[in-house]
């Protein structure tokens, strides 16, 4: 009986593997959704950047810099889990010297910076902060992009758009292959979110007022649809 137990189970078994193994039946779609969104805030990342003749000099005139950003941040009613310090680092300058020279690179000088990546809640502030922040020091930008605080709404919105693709696309390859479609048999999503817009350099420079324009961030989900084919 143990026997005849264990050939049961082993057969089972075989028989899921290959269930796995084999490709979907029916007509399997993906469908892709975008909807574009009015960003509601923003993400920055700013520091500062100095030379010295020594490490110490260098890192105590950034650390300096920081600080006094850290501060007027405060002033600007900027919270402490809306800003994070990052990207400290510490290297030395060396001289530049011939090719055909065998004399060894000399340390000339240190340089040292520090970055601080700042949510912006309020869009309309963020050309104020970003001329407060350049008055007291902050000569590094490392990027601008604009985002949702909250995206599902967007997200339903861009899953339904996604859900509406993929029946349509069955549809088409129905009627081509002159099939009818059946009721789905399985259904995944790959949703992406909201997809934040990066700004460049020279654009990050021509926000540095009070009007600031986001534009619209897009956010996408992907849905692949598997219909059965109707008899």
């Amino acid at each position: 009986m143990k026997l005849l137990n264990l050939a049961l189970a082993f057969c089972l078994g075989v028989a899921s593997s290959v269930a796995a193994d084999m490709p979907e039946q029916g007509v399997v779609v993906t469908g892709e959704g975008t909807y574009a969104a009015v960003p509601d805030m923003a993400m920055i990342t700013l520091g500062v950047r100095e030379t010295a003749p020594s490490a110490r000099d260098a890192m105590l005139q950034v650390s300096g810099a920081v600080a006094a950003i850290l501060v007027k941040l405060d002033e600007l009613g900027v919270a402490d889990i809306d800003r994070q310090t990052s990207q400290f680092y510490l290297n030395p300058v060396y001289d530049p010297r011939p090719i055909d020279t065998d004399k060894a690179p000399q340390v000339i000088s240190y340089e040292a910076g520090n970055s601080v990546t700042v949510r912006v809640r309020n869009l309309a502030t963020l050309g104020t902060m970003m001329d407060a922040v350049l008055e007291i020091g902050a000569n590094n930008f490392n990027g601008l992009s604009f985002g949702l605080k909250d995206d599902s709404v967007a997200l339903a919105t861009a899953r339904a758009l996604a859900v509406a693709d993929a029946r349509l696309r069955a549809e088409q390859l129905a009627q081509a292959a002159s099939i009818k479609l059946g009721q789905i048999q399985r259904m995944t999503e790959s949703s992406m979110g909201a997809q934040p817009k990066g700004m460049e350099m020279a654009q990050m420079r021509s926000v540095m007022s009070d009007a600031v324009a986001g534009g619209e961030v897009d956010v996408r989900a992907q849905v692949t649809i598997v219909y059965a084919i109707a008899p």
